[in-house]
């Protein structure tokens, strides 16, 4: 008999949810001593990322694998770009979630459960089998205040939010300009917002909230959570910053070796990494801006380049890890990687992007700012540029810019809407790779490394925090 307490871990589907939550399961078992089962929300679609993230990934005894039954998704669902990302996952996950009860009944009904932010139909069905449900939050505590909040705000303000004609000030935190909204809440009469209140609305009935980030970080948010009268009467439920968990190992392939192999040519801080995420794409046009844009500013730059695609910033959400009709040539301007030969490496669809982040040459990062990208970038020391494409991206870039000091956001063309034009690319680069702001931010980011590294340590603000909850199930499985 297993005499470590059993928590199930709940992802939801996307590389952004299911890299920090299996990093999570694994720390449950590496540092805590606890059993996880990792259960997984699996489609008829293949999933190329998921599948080699999971092949490759060195799993701990402890930790085990569970795939729910594939739900049979609508190949019209996937491929219709009137239903956006988060209605899909939604709707997919609703359906997957139907097998929950009769699984954790053959798990031997685990001491807990941890469920993603977009999962809490656990909640009534762990409710049933009496066991306690936690919420996995893969982005900010900013975010996570938001998220709190946004059921009050629904029912306080009648116009769209975008119509505000002041920021949105979250009870003790930083305000929200209306055009940092996340897509999913700047028009309250769609599915996706719906789906975003749903979820955010039954955040009050968790045992408690982990979120990926830690107390320096976002000391302002995290204390709100915590201490301000708003919060507090929801009630809010206890709140744990464990962060900042990010993936610790990568498969490398032939042409990620190659990759490597170039980046120990170039001289420490000398590259600029650009890429967007495992869901990023953007449009024809920006990228083509984009590459003359990094072949004005004369850095060194390792760019990873997709098919670009007019019709969402989150191109590759579902099918990340395939590189069909990729060839960067066919998207690139004529000549550009002829001019561009030995300043700069080009790579299709997809590259290590911790190892690249960890490496010495690495000294800046043009992302797309999703949290799990942000994070990596701090715990290595490596300044951002940032360019927000979807989700929550706006709000952490502002956050990441006049917060927490660590990045320089371009602005857009005038009279050219959603474009940022080669010339302030061309602008922002040089700033952050040799400039006296990027001196500055690049100071401030290598603080933050060590305080994430401190974090993370057995006498760490987020070791005990998650080693607090870790010892009360200890205390508490039969």
């Amino acid at each position: 008999m297993n005499r470590k307490p059993h928590v199930a871990v709940l992802p939801n589907l996307g590389l952004g949810h299911l890299i920090p939550q299996l990093e999570f399961a694994k720390r449950l078992v590496v540092h805590h001593g606890i059993h996880v089962s990792l259960l997984l929300i699996t489609t008829n679609e293949p999933s190329p990322a998921q599948d080699q993230l999971l092949s490759s990934s060195h799993l701990p005894p402890d930790l085990h694998i569970v795939p729910l039954p594939p739900v049979e998704v609508d190949k019209k669902i996937i491929n219709d770009g009137d239903v956006l990302v988060l209605t899909r996952l939604c709707v997919i996950t609703d359906h997957s979630l139907r097998s929950l009860k009769s699984v954790l009944i053959a798990l031997g009904k685990p001491n807990a459960l941890v469920t993603d932010i977009f999962a809490t139909q656990a909640f009534d069905v762990c409710k049933e089998l009496l066991i306690p449900t936690y919420v996995y939050v893969t982005t900010s505590a900013a975010f996570s205040a938001f998220m709190l909040y946004l059921p009050k705000l629904d029912s306080d303000v009648n116009c769209e939010f975008i119509d505000l004609p002041e920021p949105i000030q979250v009870p003790g935190c930083s305000p929200i300009r209306t055009h940092d909204l996340l897509d999913q809440a700047r028009n309250r009469k769609i599915d996706e917002y719906k789906w975003l209140l749903h979820h955010f609305s039954r955040l009050p009935l968790a045992s408690g909230i982990f979120v990926n980030s830690w107390k320096d970080l976002e000391p302002v948010s995290i204390k709100s959570i915590k201490e301000n009268p708003f919060f507090k009467q929801i009630p809010t439920p206890p709140i744990h910053p464990i962060g900042p968990i990010i993936k610790q190992e990568e498969t490398l392939s032939v042409v990620d070796v190659e990759c490597l192999k170039w980046l120990d040519k170039q001289p420490p801080d000398s590259v600029i990494f650009v890429t967007f995420g495992s869901g990023g794409t953007l449009s024809f046009e920006q990228q083509t801006e984009l590459a003359w844009g990094l072949e004005l500013s004369q850095q060194r730059f390792i760019w990873v380049v997709r098919k670009p695609t007019d019709s969402t910033g989150a191109g590759t959400f579902f099918n990340a890890g395939e590189t069909n009709e990729n060839d960067p040539k066919v998207y690139l301007p004529e000549g550009f990687l002829d001019r561009t030969q030995g300043v700069g490496f080009v790579v299709s669809s997809w590259a290590p992007q911790v190892t690249i982040l960890g490496h010495h040459s690495t000294g800046g990062f043009l992302s797309h700012c999703g949290w799990n990208s942000v994070l990596e970038s701090i715990v290595h020391g490596v300044p951002l540029v940032t360019w927000p494409l979807y989700a929550e991206q706006r709000m952490n870039s502002t956050m990441l810019v006049e917060d927490i000091g660590v990045a320089i956001k371009p602005k857009m063309e005038a009279g050219q809407q959603n474009i940022v034009g080669r010339k302030e690319i061309e602008r922002v680069v040089g700033m952050v790779m040799e400039g006296e702001e990027g001196k500055v931010i690049r100071s401030r980011v290598k603080e933050l490394k060590e305080s994430a590294t401190k974090a993370l340590d057995s006498s760490g603000s987020s070791y005990e925090s998650l080693s607090c909850v870790a010892n009360y199930w200890k205390a508490n499985h039969n």
